[in-house]
């Protein structure tokens, strides 16, 4: 039978073309990082299963690529549950592993600890349009600094790096989980079920207010409490100040740090950017995992209608390891979504080398090859690309081919 040369569904092989952009991608992102102080590190791709199974990772946790024991250790007679079958599982993120690599190395580590990681990450999703089972993810994290500080240098770092790859007018979208904490209890929904609540409101900007509200009541919710809800968000449609309507609107609800905290980040941010973005308060963010503490933003590029990326505090996780709290904060740019934009748009690396290709005929002599292979030296020390190709039967095809490849000089020998 003949093997299947197509990947694994959900999977994908990249190009020569887009591996050039995805390189650039990296280096700039590395880069301007860097300037920043972050440090890269690396993570084992299998995680422990009862790591990626902690009631952190929301959702994700439903989609794991479990891997099974091995050698003796795999019993299939006597297996009654699935933990007797599995012990590990492909990471679905970057930030549970860097939780357990900071947990594990953090007497070693400077305080604050600006890490950078990026790697493939897998997940069991449905795969779809620039959705694939495994991707890159690329992310940027401070652990230790409890102030707005981690906040404010992660976003200029990911504006920065964005500003540098070619992006403008986008959007920085912030929230605070407390604030939607505070909002839900303002209305009187119960507290054990603010994850429902939330679920509905992640919605809004696709059913509107009065889907929502529907939703609600339909989830058992009392009339009272979604009327009181919904209430709120009419009420910052008109608000002249978001912010400061919430802060009177939920006085000795919301812990008193909040609002300040989150005024002083996009004030902050919007004094002291570099790139070509808005920073928008909006109260609808949400993020799906459950380790959100604090503050949480996306990347939102309102012209194509997506976002690319988010992040947010996460100060309860380091202690799910070591038993105590320390502060974290992370941001993820979505790098699979980034590079599919930057292809539909034809990008070019700017600064690129001259390409060159030489085509040499068949049987050319040793001494002329020689002379060739010479000259193509010469001229990669002086930094350019050189391409030597045997030359095909049908140049004119060839020479087209190389062209599209972005080989603008050819020379035959």
């Amino acid at each position: 039978m003949a093997l299947i040369k197509k990947p694994v569904t959900g999977m994908k092989d990249i190009m020569p073309e887009e591996m050039e952009i995805r390189d650039y991608a990296i280096s700039v992102i590395k880069k301007t990082y860097a300037e920043f102080g972050f440090q890269s590190i690396e993570t084992p791709c299998v995680e422990s299963i009862q790591n990626l199974t902690s009631k952190q990772g929301g959702d994700n946790e439903k989609l794991i690529f479990k891997i099974l024991k091995r050698g003796e250790k795999l019993r299939l007679e006597t297996a009654e549950t699935e933990a007797d079958l599995v012990d590990g599982g492909l990471r679905y993120d970057l930030t549970v592993p860097l939780v357990r690599y900071y947990s594990n190395h953090a007497n070693d580590l400077p305080a604050p600890f600006k890490a950078i990681q990026m790697g493939n990450v897998w997940r069991a999703d449905r795969p779809q349009r620039g959705r694939y089972r495994q991707f890159m993810q690329c992310d940027i994290d401070i652990i230790g600094e409890p102030t707005n500080l981690a906040e404010i240098e992660l976003i200029l770092a990911t504006t920065t790096t964005l500003g540098r790859l070619g992006f403008k007018g986008f959007e920085i979208r912030i929230n605070e989980r407390r604030l939607l904490k505070a909002m839900a209890a303002y209305s009187g929904f119960p507290a054990e079920r603010f994850d429902e609540v939330f679920i509905i409101l992640d919605k809004m900007d696709k059913i509107g207010m009065e889907g929502a509200a529907e939703e609600l009541v339909k989830s058992g919710f009392s009339q009272e409490s979604t009327d009181t809800y919904i209430d709120l968000f009419k009420g910052l449609e008109t608000a002249p100040d978001q912010l400061a309507y919430l802060e009177e609107k939920l006085a000795g609800v919301i812990e008193e740090d909040v609002i300040p905290g989150l005024r002083e980040v996009i004030e902050s941010v919007d004094r002291t950017r570099s790139a070509d973005f808005r920073m928008v308060f909006d109260p609808t963010i949400v993020r799906g995992m459950s380790y959100y503490t604090g503050t949480i933003f996306e990347i939102s590029m309102p012209q194509l209608g997506i976002s690319c990326g988010g992040g947010g505090r996460y100060d309860k996780m380091v202690g799910r390891f070591t038993g105590r709290d320390v502060p974290a904060c992370g941001f993820s740019i979505g790098f699979e979504r980034i590079i599919l934009i930057l292809m539909e748009q034809g990008f070019k690396i700017p600064g690129s080398p001259r390409k060159a290709a030489y085509l040499i005929e068949k049987n050319m002599p040793a001494d002329r090859l020689c002379q060739v292979l010479e000259q193509a030296r010469d001229e990669r020390e002086a930094g350019a690309r050189i391409l030597i190709a045997r030359m095909a039967k049908n140049k004119k095809f060839q020479k087209q081919q190389l062209h599209d490849r972005g080989y603008e000089e050819i020379v035959e020998f």
